[in-house]
């Protein structure tokens, strides 16, 4: 019988993820086997392609595919690249290093504008001096920021390359979407399995190099790969497929976030021709019964929440052993050991303050509780464990692992990645901080309820709190309601203002296209989300397109929410969206775009004073709520 230090485990991030920061979940992987005393390593694939990539070797072999097609077909920027390739080759590593904080002083060149070739992502800003006819970086970062001016250049240089890469080398590249149509709510296998049976590409190429290599380096029995979203699900089975066919013998095991969502009802059995097993849910006890089984100690039916194919029917097989899952007080501390944290990409694609820090700076992730204390909005998938399994740790515990993880990578920021960070554990946690006097930045998710007082407000501040997001979703009473928020726009409105008087930048999470919603709906939401601005209580927002799944409660009762289901496609691959008749007949499509405009100029200090209409290109009805409704909710002193 094998020794638990005979199993060695690699954990991989495939691409494409983020470039600023590691996705935790290898981390929390990691982290946790190793304090079960196994032999536990950690790969991020998805920085390494583009750091591969995007190096002047990267360059020139992106040329040699350029020039082995046909000229004809050559996009102009493609032409521009090649007419300006010298130039990108000089400046491409030096970029690189100075986006990675190796080489700051090579701000002023950058920021200089003679430095680096300019192609088309640059013409927006010429677009503004043309109309506005001053510097349109000037307002956003003014004479001493001259750091952050470069690094958006940098960020515009970055992405007029990505878009050669996708003209000319690989369609479907993007630095966060990757190949994601091929994956995203797919009931059929057949586009990925096309797209891995295609003759690979220079990416392709070099994602496979790099994946040999890692297990090279490590000589791991086991590759856990990790896929939070549908862009990193075709990079995720070209890594399993360079695995197994060099090391056909080699566990590979699929889990993470969009396992966990869209491939529940698993059925297909070529995901098997890469993948040993797929696991659901929490790793951990998944991962301990799957480890005790490879060693000999426990048999195939015992295992937890697990997919194999079984080798006499040739179909997919659903095994699960009921056990108490891993308490969250006992799942240890993440570990960033392995990962080059002092190689990723400090971006810089939005000019705003609050919005930039999803793709700007490193960030330490942690988990102040697991799942959600509310757990009842109804466009959430409330029903499946990392929502509805809440547990907490105590906050002596909680600020341990926050010491451990300072002490480990020398950095203080901390993006907390809670659905909804408890207000009880936030308190508690900042008055764990205080009393050790430990210094960090932080920020995270919360539901905006009244519980936020702004004695609270400040208390997180005090504690290293610069930055809060939270869904406000549709700005209606009617629909706050009727998703089960728990929330009013005018204690939103108090709530947010709280924070912000706190000196805490607030990102709102907002969206169009809810069951039932109107147009008048959405012209009164926007309404109000000026007014948020306006007054100070938000300085970021997104809007996001309502998508029904079939594990919300929208999708499981419809009729509670006036609409009908569009029965889904036969497969049995991915299964989570899924489209619906609404009575109201609303183009929302139509409306995006209005919305998406609007809150880009607020966002920017742009635009507050104008009437709400003016920012879509047909006729909306005028809005329903007064000017002042947020300004009066904002002068009442009592919090109800």
């Amino acid at each position: 019988m094998s020794s638990p230090a005979a199993v060695r485990i690699l954990s991989v991030i495939p691409p494409m993820t983020q470039l600023n920061t590691p996705y935790p979940s290898t981390a929390y992987l990691t982290g946790f086997l190793r304090a079960q005393g196994l032999d536990a390593r950690q790969e991020d694939l998805a920085l390494a392609l583009v750091l591969k990539l995007f190096s002047a070797a990267g360059l020139r072999e992106v040329r040699a595919v350029i020039e082995a097609g046909s000229e004809a077909q050559r996009s102009a920027r493609v032409n521009l690249f090649l007419d300006q390739f010298d130039r990108y080759v000089a400046t491409l590593e030096p970029t690189i290093g100075f986006l990675q904080g190796r080489d700051l002083s090579l701000a002023h060149r950058i920021a200089g504008r003679q430095f680096l070739p300019e192609g088309p992502r640059f013409e927006s800003l010429e677009v503004y001096l043309a109309e506005e006819g001053e510097d349109p970086l000037a307002w956003a970062f003014g004479a001493l920021g001259q750091q952050d001016r470069a690094r958006h250049l940098a960020t515009l240089y970055l992405n007029d390359l990505a878009d050669v890469l996708r003209d000319a080398v690989d369609p479907r590249f993007e630095f966060v979407r990757y190949a994601e149509s091929l994956a995203a709510a797919q009931p059929t296998f057949d586009p990925l399995a096309e797209a891995l049976a295609a003759p690979r590409n220079l990416v392709d190429e070099t994602l496979c190099e790099l994946a040999l290599q890692a297990v090279a380096r490590h000589e791991p029995t086991v590759v856990l790969v990790s896929v939070p979203f549908p862009g990193a699900v075709y990079g995720a089975f070209r890594v399993a497929q360079a695995i197994k066919a060099r090391h056909p013998g080699l566990v590979t095991v699929l889990g993470g976030g969009f396992v966990n969502t869209e491939l529940r009802e698993l059925a297909e059995p070529r995901v098997f021709d890469y993948f040993d097993y797929v696991t659901l849910d929490a790793g951990e006890s998944p991962l301990l019964a799957l480890l005790e089984h490879l060693q000999g100690r426990r048999s195939r039916q015992r295992l937890v929440r697990t997919f194999v194919r079984d080798a006499a029917t040739g179909q997919v097989q659903w095994l699960h052993l009921e056990q108490p899952e891993v308490p969250f007080e006992n799942v240890g501390t993440p570990t960033w050991d392995g990962l080059p944290i002092h190689r990723y990409l400090s971006l810089l694609d939005m000019l705003n303050p609050m919005h930039r820090l999803w793709s700007d700076g490193r960030w330490n992730k942690l988990t102040v509780a697991h799942g959600c204390y509310w757990k009842k909005c109804s466009f959430c998938d409330v029903s499946l464990d990392y929502i509805s399994r809440y547990e907490t740790a105590s906050a002596a515990t909680l600020v341990d692992r926050i010491e451990a993880i300072v002490a480990e990578t020398g950095q203080t920021g901390f993006h907390f990645v809670d659905e909804a960070a408890p207000p009880k554990s936030l308190k508690a946690l900042a008055q764990e901080l205080q009393r050790r006097g430990t210094s960090i930045s932080w920020w995270g998710n919360i539901r905006f309820e009244k519980s936020f007082t702004p004695e609270l407000c400040q208390q997180l501040a005090d504690s290293g709190c610069i930055a809060i997001s939270g869904g406000l979703e549709v700005a209606s009473d009617r629909l706050l309601k009727l998703m089960k928020k728990g929330v009013s726009v005018e204690q939103v409105a108090r709530v947010t203002r709280s924070l912000t008087d706190a000196g805490i930048l607030v990102h709102a999470y907002l969206m169009y296209g809810f069951p039932t919603q109107t147009v008048q709906d959405t012209v009164d939401a926007l309404e109000y989300v000026r007014q948020l601005f306006e007054n100070g209580c938000i300085q970021s927002g997104f809007w996001h397109r309502f998508v029904c799944t079939v594990h919300s409660p929208v999708g499981q009762n419809p009729q509670d929410y006036g609409i009908s289901l569009v029965p889904l496609p036969p497969g049995q691959f991915a299964r989570n969206d899924i489209a619906f008749r609404d009575p109201t007949g609303v183009d929302h499509d139509a409306l995006g775009e209005g919305l998406r405009k609007a809150i880009y100029n607020y966002m920017h200090g742009i635009g507050l004073e104008q009437d709400v209409r003016s920012w879509f290109d047909f006729h909306v009805p005028k809005p329903t709520v007064k000017r002042q409704t947020i300004a009066r909710a904002l002068a009442q002193t009592h919090w109800d």
